[in-house]
């Protein structure tokens, strides 16, 4: 049966404009990014099948842009599409917190820290660099590494820093292995740039450690 067929409340579009799109199911929130179903489903049956042949929303969006592609009912407007919903939503998040306090928004900072960074097969190192104020100046991935570890050069991060006349940091990087739980290699470096830091008055007002789900924060700890 097509969904206009449905029940009004029962059809996606009309449930979210009703409740809002916390009520939706992901089938649904999905099935109105597809718009359209293929031969013999609709948006709904589809979206219920791709999520299950995937194993899972998130790992259906993270799919390559080739595979995503070749999968039955998608496709490269539908791959342009997704990046542009997914891009908008990380400039959102940094938006929001541009506008104020990190520190008053911890829950924010951290989501966003982890939207940007818990998906890489592989390590990544990255500062938000703050103002006097604690708002956000920039934000920049500086290292890469493997799915072991990547080279952190503290030098380089008091380069970035004073390039951007910054007052503070946050730093975050992310565990591929998806657990959060800081190594001693983490609080060795975290140590190396505070020092680092503090020799030009930049705070290091935390370190956050990314994992899967959830991240590990130095400051809660009581490690800086």
């Amino acid at each position: 049966m097509p969904i206009t067929d449905w029940p009004p409340a029962e059809r996606p579009r009309e449930k979210l404009l009703s409740l809002g799109a916390a009520a939706l199911s992901d089938a649904e929130l999905l099935a109105i990014f597809l718009r359209t179903g293929v031969a013999g489903q609709n948006a709904i049956q589809l979206a219920r099948g791709l999520i299950s042949e995937y194993g899972g929303l998130r790992t259906l969006l993270q799919l390559e842009r080739e595979r995503f592609c070749a999968t039955r009912g998608l496709g490269d407007a539908k791959y342009v599409q997704l990046q542009a919903a997914l891009e908008l939503a990380r400039r959102h998040f940094k938006e929001s917190l541009t506008r104020s306090d990190v520190l008053e928004n911890p829950t924010q900072t951290s989501r966003y820290l982890s939207i940007r960074l818990r998906d890489y097969p592989y390590e990544v190192f990255a500062c938000l660099f703050l103002d006097t104020r604690h708002r956000v100046i920039a934000f920049e991935e500086l290292f890469k590494g493997t799915i072991d570890g990547a080279s952190v050069y503290p030098r380089e991060v008091v380069r970035r820093a004073l390039q951007h006349n910054a007052a503070a940091v946050i730093l975050a990087h992310n565990h591929p292995s998806g657990v959060a739980e800081p190594s001693d290699a983490d609080r060795r470096i975290t140590r190396r740039l505070s020092d680092a830091l503090g020799l030009i008055d930049v705070k290091v007002l935390d370190h956050l450690v990314i994992g899967d789900p959830g991240a590990v924060s130095f400051a809660e700890r009581g490690w800086l």
